[in-house]
């Protein structure tokens, strides 16, 4: 644990490819935390990591003495230390909503992102494709109901959806002549933010060029 303790501020050991890593920094950015973000190979995770983190994963946050390693419990964290802006809703039924979203979210879309990230096996990768594409497309009229995901603000999950969306055409899926303009508009909304494009690392950068 001596590395924590040598540690005066924040610092995110962070995946500059991967979504999970992605929604962390949009909080981060929207908070306006002032952190140390380490760009990390999950291949070869640094020392400092494999010291403090017992699944030796990314990302990796560490606040003085805390350390955390789930990015769901990273944003929540950071959505109640950092008080301003809120990221989920103050009264209980929505906040539960928005916590079933983000549940939601990680069932029916991460999951099938991180077997086309993964490239194991080609059927799956395809099959992954064309459910994630079907998903998005299946759902893009919500996005016209509320300026953000089922909500008059932005929220974290938001913060979930947006790094996927980022990443479509990244993972091999075009929806552009099948997604409902108001998931266009979204995108373009979610995409113009401050927060994300302060959020966006080089790789992901790269990946709309």
């Amino acid at each position: 644990m001596g590395v924590v303790a040598k540690r005066s501020s924040m610092t995110f050991f962070s995946d500059p490819a991967s979504h999970y890593s992605h929604r962390v920094r949009i909080v981060l950015a929207e908070k306006g935390v002032a952190v140390d973000i380490v760009d990390s190979d999950p291949d070869d995770v640094p020392q400092d990591v494999t010291d403090i983190n017992p699944y030796n994963t990314l990302p990796t946050l560490v606040d003085r003495d805390l350390v955390l390693y789930e990015p769901n419990v990273m944003m929540e964290y950071l959505d109640e230390r950092f008080p301003h802006p809120p990221l989920l809703p103050v009264y209980p039924v929505a906040r539960g909503e928005s916590r079933l979203y983000m549940y939601r979210i990680q069932r029916d879309w991460c999951s099938l992102v991180d077997i086309i990230v993964a490239g194991k096996d080609r059927a799956a990768v395809t099959e992954a494709r064309e459910k994630l594409a079907e998903s998005i497309v299946g759902i893009s009229p919500i996005f016209g109901e509320k300026p953000y995901f089922m909500s008059e603000d932005f929220t974290l999950v938001d913060c979930c959806v947006a790094p996927i969306l980022w990443r479509l055409q990244d993972l091999g899926i075009d929806i552009e002549d099948r997604a409902d303009k108001n998931l266009k508009k979204y995108m373009e909304r979610v995409f113009a933010r401050e927060s994300f494009e302060l959020s966006l690392s080089e790789v992901e950068s790269e990946m709309r060029d």
